[in-house]
């Protein structure tokens, strides 16, 4: 299991020039079976991750491109009228995948934004009364632009709770910039990566990330996390439940990336930033994530 684990992240990385942190943590989200959200500027690269990913694990990738006028049954399918048998069929929708990306999140509608959110939580999509199950693993990586919101719809917090992980790809230093220029020129493409870890070795991978030991000592830390951005004055909503559970998970699979078959409160520092930071809503218009990194320097560490 180190050994695919250590090939993927190197396939990956034959795409991705200069984001090993990033990387990292979206192997985090998709071995603690959740999704990650990434927010960031056009043009760094979340395509290519999202692409680079699929054809790695040799799963389905399907694009989903948001717009106003997207509507619910363009994500989860419809039923269409077959007259050669006078029947109506089942068409599936693009969530029939296993790495699932949805660009722009936040330029489709609210009604359409809900059809995510069964499909997120559940694995299954629900048209005219019948449940249908996705594949498995069923990864969605959303992507949202934080600087232009003209024409664009806020995620709600119940969609923004659907995902265990947020975080930006940020720009490529300048060394990082002429390696994407030198192999453009040597001709690496998405196309060319080959499968290096199947389907089944992804949902063999999460099992073994459920079982990493987190001491109590290290959950009482979590809870205090979760429990301060619901007592501290700068934030008008703090973490929900789900927060607590996402971040025990997302800490588990990270230990399991280092080679650690137990947590420690190095793992629960890095990440509660991109677990908890989405997950509330600071007053005065503070950032998020200032705030989280406040409360980590207050609540004490086990």
């Amino acid at each position: 299991m180190r050994q695919l684990l250590d090939t993927l992240t190197e396939n990956l990385g034959r795409t991705i020039v200069g984001k090993s942190e990033a990387i990292r943590l979206v192997l985090v989200a998709l071995l603690s079976g959740g999704h990650v959200l990434l927010e960031d500027v056009p043009g760094v690269g979340k395509t290519l991750l999202a692409k680079s990913l699929a054809r790695s694990v040799d799963g389905k990738f399907q694009r989903l491109q948001c717009t106003p006028d997207l509507l619910p049954t363009d994500i989860t399918g419809t039923n269409i009228w077959n007259p050669k048998n006078g029947e109506f069929e089942y068409l599936p929708g693009p969530v029939f995948a296993n790495i699932l990306l949805v660009d722009e999140i936040n330029r489709a509608t609210p009604r359409t934004q809900s059809a995510l959110l069964e499909v997120m939580e559940e694995q299954q999509v629900t048209v005219d009364g019948v449940s249908r199950k996705v594949p498995i693993p069923f990864f969605v990586i959303a992507t949202q632009n934080p600087i232009e919101y003209q024409g664009t719809f806020p995620l709600p917090e119940a969609q923004m709770d659907r995902f265990i992980l947020s975080l930006t790809l940020g720009y490529p230093s300048q060394n990082e910039e002429l390696q994407m220029l030198q192999r453009l020129q040597a001709g690496v493409k998405v196309e060319d990566l080959q499968p290096c870890i199947s389907l089944d070795e992804v949902q063999e991978l999460r099992k073994q990330c459920s079982q990493v030991k987190v001491e109590t000592s290290l959950q009482q830390y979590i809870l205090d996390l979760v429990r301060a951005t619901r007592e501290d004055e700068e934030i008008a909503l703090g973490v929900s439940p789900r927060g607590t559970i996402a971040l025990q998970k997302a800490t588990q699979a990270l230990a399991f990336l280092s080679d650690r078959t137990y947590a420690i409160p190095d793992d629960i520092k890095l990440l509660a930033p991109h677990v908890l930071s989405h997950r509330l809503i600071p007053s005065g218009g503070r950032k998020a994530k200032t705030v989280v990194e406040k409360l980590l320097r207050q609540v004490s560490i086990p």
